[in-house]
């Protein structure tokens, strides 16, 4: 008799607990929503606020100007400065902190302050002894090095030292998969294995978000054993179900992880749009969003590559055709001339205003969902 009444007793234990949990878990949805609505709702009143040129500037990832950042930024109100390493190079921790600040004082829209910090061969500001003792590993080697618990480490890391200097956005982590050693991408990547990579994406992303600090997966859809875009026009020839039950698999876990943004190669990829580069191509950013449900900030890569470059005519056209395709921010040099054209073709009906504030409207609910701008 005791006994059964003790397991009566456990049981209904057992079913509180589970309805507090399913409680929990439907309060805790119910304040996301809530808080998302409340950042919609915020990032269409500032949209509203904002004149054509404003607008058209947020979209405006810039190559950090060599001379007159500063006043640059005041006058044209530019979405986001990208620093290389020659802006870390002579400087120091306090040095970049009120540098970047004083980029942060004259915008009326408080900016993405970006580099590339993947580690390995590509690393910006840890490459300096002022910054960090020794320049971060790859993520593959801090993984042969440390397993899972290092690579998590590794994002906390990068995302600790940028956010303290300012840098609010890391162009990484890197989701392409190589095939072997002799690929272009190979020593940049995490894995051959889209297993692991996939798992790599989640776990940085994930730890990114965590610090507040802006991921970019890149590059979208996806290098393999392709050559160079920054010297070279790249020809993809390999097929759709290649992409799908590979190259896209780790694209697909960072945006279930929530991924603020996606950066979209120059590759031309056949299997999605034989005519234009990806980043160029309305085909491959209508598969991003309505097949693979992205909803952030999706950028070009770097617009003064040659594998866009040598494809197209000016800068002027090539900035208009990436709003054309679809993109949400250009990563480029050329920060006056882009925004000259885009307005014009604003003006003359050629771009629809309301397709300019789509992409806005992604990029002020970013900037809010991470703290950069109220």
């Amino acid at each position: 008799m005791k006994k059964n009444i003790f397991k009566t007793f456990c049981i209904i234990l057992c079913i509180v607990a589970a309805i507090g949990s399913s409680f929990q878990v439907a309060s805790f949805a119910y304040a996301a929503q809530k808080e998302q609505k409340e950042i919609e709702e915020r990032a269409e009143e500032i949209l509203q606020s904002m004149t054509l040129s404003e607008k058209v500037s947020q979209m405006l990832f810039v190559y950090l100007p060599e001379k007159d950042a500063k006043n640059i930024q005041k006058k044209k109100q530019y979405g986001g400065y990208l620093l290389f390493a020659s802006a870390f190079k002579n400087s120091d921790k306090e040095k970049i902190k009120k540098r970047i600040n004083g980029f942060q004082k004259v915008s009326k829209t408080n900016m993405f302050i970006a580099v590339d910090e993947e580690g390995g061969s590509v690393v910006r500001v840890s490459k300096y002894k002022q910054f960090r003792k020794t320049p971060y590993k790859s993520p593959h080697t801090v993984y042969q090095n440390g397993g899972w618990d290092a690579v998590t480490s590794d994002a906390k890391s990068k995302s600790k030292l940028l956010t303290s200097l300012g840098i609010n956005t890391n162009f990484a982590p890197v989701a392409d998969v190589a095939y072997k050693k002799s690929n272009f991408i190979y020593s940049r990547s995490f894995s051959t294995s889209v297993k692991n990579t996939s798992k790599f994406i989640r776990l940085t992303v994930t730890e990114m978000n965590n610090k507040n600090c802006v991921s970019a997966l890149k590059h979208f859809p996806g290098y393999g054993n392709n050559g160079d875009t920054h010297t070279s026009v790249i020809v993809d020839k390999r097929s759709k179900e290649t992409f799908e039950t590979r190259d896209l698999k780790p694209f697909a876990a960072g945006i279930k992880a929530d991924a603020p943004m996606i950066m979209v190669s120059h590759n031309v990829v056949n299997c999605f749009d034989k005519k234009n580069t990806a980043s160029m191509s309305k085909k491959v950013h209508n598969y991003l969003r309505e097949d693979m449900g992205f909803e952030g900030i999706i950028i070009t890569d770097g617009l003064a590559m040659d594998g866009v470059k040598k494809k197209y005519g000016s800068n002027a056209e090539i900035a208009v055709k990436a709003v054309k395709a679809g993109n949400d921010m250009l990563c480029t040099p050329y920060g006056e001339t882009s925004l000259n054209a885009i307005k014009k073709s604003v003006k003359s009906g050629e771009i629809k205003e309301s397709r300019i504030d789509e992409s806005v409207k992604r990029i002020l609910i970013v900037k809010l969902k991470y703290g950069i701008i109220e």
